[in-house]
């Protein structure tokens, strides 16, 4: 279906606000916030457990092998708390937007199916797994997380499919407000907007998963705790996340070009460009305000050069759409500017940290050096919530892009309050419950052969 016959029903629908619609929108955003980050760890972290085993097997070194089994504890710990965020986010889904689901259930509902028996295979593998260490024959044991990395791909890319759905629409026509002659793998699986999207956020996967990892042994190397344990675990993580975070940059690149071509208001409203302009400038910080944004830095043509490869190129402004059907204009560009600010510096961390691996084969002396990798962790995920704030929040004021408003998704039943303040009660419960376990796993004795086993650096 093309957004042009598509225009005539969404302005006919028009944007009926709801009584709950801001409440509806931030419970989505809290659930996602907080599984977001879970789902990295389900894309990445089973591979980096996998890489540990497979070091260890190589090498004949035992220690690979302790770091691997204590890090599958963590993975199941996590995962289990993925399955109640991801249990929440499936009721959020049919209770608050039930217009949306209704409508449009038969288009993506393929997508959520198999999601859902990747998720069911995942949770069968990595019992196998976890339950094998002792019972399977080492190649037997390795060979059994390999699904476990499959399944966490799969799943995550169902999702991000009919996210991208939902940015980029197609594969259906709507007749009386029916989703009709529905092609399920052209909505899916042939949507141009799908790719980026997928190589943005499985890069990312591991972008946090590694250095979130690396931070908790860098602050354990700032408490005065370096055995080689903490070494080897550190190295294997920083490593993967160091060789991800420069290519993110490219990616990043292919991401906001497909942004310019088929959301160029969502880019619009990412500068604060206020009208159609060739050779389009960029603006550095700054705040949006009047038609125009304040207390940045211009670099003359730079938008136009980034968005098309061509200074000279026209890039649509905010005056293509009415005020009505513009995303809010300063939330959408702090959230971009946070995530491009941090991407360039975990990029140029982990371009330091692959200098320093090739050219001195170790890890540099320095304390700055670990508290940079310390606050690596907490600001990449800073930056991938970000970067879903600007993927979501500048496709507002839509649900399924210029089909319909969000306003017509969300349900008109009362209590949306009461749930949010539950579903916080939730969270923070949830939250205690996932420091207590990690802390408890962190305290438990290191079974590190004696042969291993090296002192703690002077």
């Amino acid at each position: 279906m093309t957004l042009l016959a598509a225009l005539p029903l969404a302005q006919a629908l028009g944007p009926v606000e709801q009584q709950h619609l801001l409440a509806a929108r931030q419970m989505q955003a809290l659930s996602f916030a907080v599984h977001i980050p879970l789902v990295c760890f389900g894309i990445a972290f089973p591979a980096m457990v996998l890489i540990m085993e497979w070091l260890g097997q190589r090498t004949g070194d035992p220690l690979y092998r302790t770091i691997a089994r204590r890090w599958s504890r963590v993975m199941v710990a996590l995962f289990a708390v993925g399955v109640i965020t991801g249990t929440v986010l499936s009721f959020e889904m049919g209770v608050l937007w039930p217009n949306f689901t209704a409508t449009f259930g038969g288009v993506f509902g393929l997508g959520f199916a198999i999601e859902g028996f990747s998720f069911f295979m995942e949770a069968i593998f990595i019992g196998i797994y976890v339950y094998g260490w002792d019972r399977l024959s080492p190649r037997a044991h390795l060979l059994s997380g390999l699904p476990i990395i499959v399944t966490g791909f799969t799943g995550s890319w169902m999702v991000i499919s009919v996210n991208a759905w939902m940015n980029h629409p197609g594969g259906f026509r709507l007749v009386g407000g029916r989703a009709v002659d529905i092609h399920p793998w052209r909505a899916l699986f042939a949507n141009d907007y799908l790719w980026h999207e997928l190589v943005h956020m499985y890069i990312a996967g591991y972008i946090v998963t590694g250095f979130v990892v690396a931070a908790a042994y860098a602050v354990a190397r700032l408490r005065g705790r370096w055995t080689r344990y903490e070494r080897t675990a550190m190295a294997v993580p920083l490593t993967i996340a160091a060789l991800a975070a420069p290519v993110q940059v490219l990616v990043g690149d292919w991401a906001a070009r497909e942004v310019a071509k088929t959301q160029p208001v969502k880019l619009a409203a990412i500068e604060g460009l206020p009208k159609t302009t060739r050779g389009a400038p960029e603006h550095l910080l700054g705040w949006y305000q009047d038609g125009e944004v304040k207390f940045g830095i211009r670099i003359p043509k730079m938008l136009s050069l980034l968005a098309f490869h061509d200074p000279n190129a026209k890039v649509v402004g905010l005056n293509a759409a009415p005020p009505s059907q513009r995303p809010p204009i300063n939330v959408v560009r702090f959230s971009f500017q946070t995530m491009v600010g941090i991407g360039t510096f975990l990029a140029a961390l982990g371009a330091l940290v692959l200098f320093l691996r090739v050219r001195r084969r170790r890890l540099p002396e320095s304390r700055w050096f670990y508290v940079a990798v310390a606050a690596a962790g907490p600001l990449s995920y800073v930056a991938l919530v970000s970067g879903w704030v600007t993927t979501e929040v500048g496709r507002q004021p839509w649900v399924v892009y210029r089909i319909m408003p969000t306003s017509q998704a969300v349900t008109a039943a009362g209590g949306v309050p009461v749930g949010y303040a539950g579903l916080w009660i939730l969270y923070l419960g949830v939250g205690a419950g996932v420091v207590w376990i990690l802390r408890r796993l962190a305290r438990a004795p290191i079974e590190v052969p004696v042969s291993t086993a090296v002192e703690k650096e002077v």
